[in-house]
């Protein structure tokens, strides 16, 4: 077996989600450097530098080595980020951003720590605007996810104010969209950096409209999702293969909930979705679970779980909420019955007095639909999002205060992805509260859940 280097990072923010950034910061000519983060000078992101030792770099940030002399620019990390982002932060996510910008990567951290910043700013490190050419590419689950990711990217990618200087163009690449156009758009002028869909994706390397031949770096956000959904798994793997052939491609597979971490690791290297240096770089591995969450648990009858939870939402009274209710089976779905959260939705919007906004959000709905329901909550104000699991992976609603398990989920991957749309507020001390209404048949469920996760769930007595 192939050995693999493993970070193992104490919790913290990698670098947390920062609400203003000013775009001209990160437009200096030049690649963005990192810096050490204990003289704070410099350290090229090239192609020609290397670690000699990597356990001395975890250790002590000492021993680094460049084969040949790099252009040392202005821009580091902590000059897009002083002032924005707390020092201690900056110091401790320094040694982590700079191993991971070396390496391919299996990139495990926790919901609301900053993964996608991160992976962002390192394909910024690493590509050049001047070139007119597709030079990193985010694989993404769901539209949604990259609706957000493609928004932070064009954020930090912003063209600056000099006229001499060209931003990195950003384009979204996501099922729904208008694939015309993009294919005029990739022909004309080929974007740095391409956000796509599974699907999307494919279908564009197929028609050989987008090439790889390119691309620096491909990362694959929500890795465990897409290798074990049965209809994405198959195109991710084989253009993971595809892609870790060539010595030059950085891949970068980064989740909250990576399963067996060593197997995993060990799967990429056998089967070459990876490079055999692999770094596996595991934050907080000891307690995945953000600790700025409560759990609790109703226990309750299917039959009164509206009127409990509508119990629990005046008596909380969240500044907003996400309630999350079970996929309808196919067999209901053939009964004809209408769906839980449909029931849910009207149930409220005839019951619930309070002044939050009701939204659905579900896969059944069209993608204008999905769309228009999520710019209603990011336009302000507080909202009570009843959706199904398409809500729990990635999605970024900082304002969530509470999350209600009306449905438990299906697996304990599925309830920490859930419970980690709450708390994701920056630098937020706030405590956040995740509820399940249970039967009592499933609290050896919930207590599965609590082992595997390690927290433990208070119960409520209604």
């Amino acid at each position: 077996m192939a050995s693999h280097q493993l970070l193992s990072v104490p919790h913290f923010s990698l670098l947390s989600k920062v609400s203003s950034f000013h775009p001209p910061l990160l437009s200096t000519p030049g690649k963005l450097s990192l810096f050490h983060p204990t003289t704070c000078s410099p350290l090229q992101s090239s192609s020609t530098s290397r670690i000699t030792n990597l356990q001395a770099v975890t250790n002590t940030c000492s021993e680094i080595e460049s084969n040949a002399p790099t252009e040392t620019t202005a821009l580091t990390l902590r000059n897009i980020c002083q002032g924005f982002v707390p020092e201690h932060i900056l110091h401790r996510q320094a040694l982590f951003f700079f191993v991971f910008s070396l390496k391919s990567s299996v990139f495990c951290s926790p919901t609301g720590s900053g993964k996608t910043l991160t992976y962002l700013l390192l394909i910024l490190s690493l590509i050049n605007p001047q070139r007119s050419s597709v030079q990193a590419v985010v694989v993404v689950p769901t539209r949604e996810l990259g609706i957000q990711v493609t928004k932070v990217a064009r954020m930090l990618a912003a063209k600056s104010t000099d006229a001499e200087v060209k931003g990195c163009t950003v384009m979204a690449l996501l099922d729904g969209g208008m694939l015309r156009r993009h294919k005029s758009w990739l022909k004309a002028e080929p974007p740095a950096i391409v956000v796509a869909t599974v699907a999307s994706l494919c279908h564009m390397l197929e028609k050989h409209i987008l090439r790889l031949d390119s691309v620096k770096v491909l990362v694959v956000d929500e890795v465990d999702f897409l290798f074990y959904s049965s209809k994405q798994a198959g195109p991710v793997r084989k253009l993971l293969t595809s892609f870790s052939s060539c010595d030059k491609r950085q891949t970068v597979l980064a989740s909250a909930s990576i399963p067996q971490h060593k197997h995993f690791v060990h799967d990429c290297m056998q089967q070459k979705w990876t490079k055999r240096d692999v770094v596996h770089i595991h934050v907080s591995a000891i307690t995945p679970m953000p600790l700025c969450l409560l759990h609790k648990f109703v226990v309750c009858g299917k039959k009164n779980k509206h009127q409990v939870l509508l119990a629990l939402l005046e008596s909380d009274a969240p500044e907003s909420a996400i309630i999350f209710v079970g996929e309808q089976s196919e067999k209901s779905k053939k009964a004809g019955n209408d769906p839980s959260t449909t029931l849910l939705i009207e149930f409220l919007k005839t019951s619930y007095n309070g002044s939050l906004e009701i939204l659905l959000l579900e896969e059944d709905m069209n993608f204008n639909s999905r769309a228009a329901s999520l710019t209603e909550i990011r336009q302000g104000g507080g909202f009570l999002l009843v959706s199904t699991d398409i809500a729990a992976r990635g999605i970024d609603l900082p304002e969530t205060t509470h999350i209600f398990n009306f449905d438990l989920p299906q697996t304990a991957t599925d309830y920490l992805h859930r419970a980690g749309r709450a708390g994701r507020k920056p630098f937020s001390d706030r405590k956040c509260i995740v509820t399940n209404l249970i039967t009592s048949e499933e609290r050896f469920v919930l207590q599965r859940f609590e082992n595997e996760l390690m927290f433990s769930c208070q119960e409520l007595m209604f």
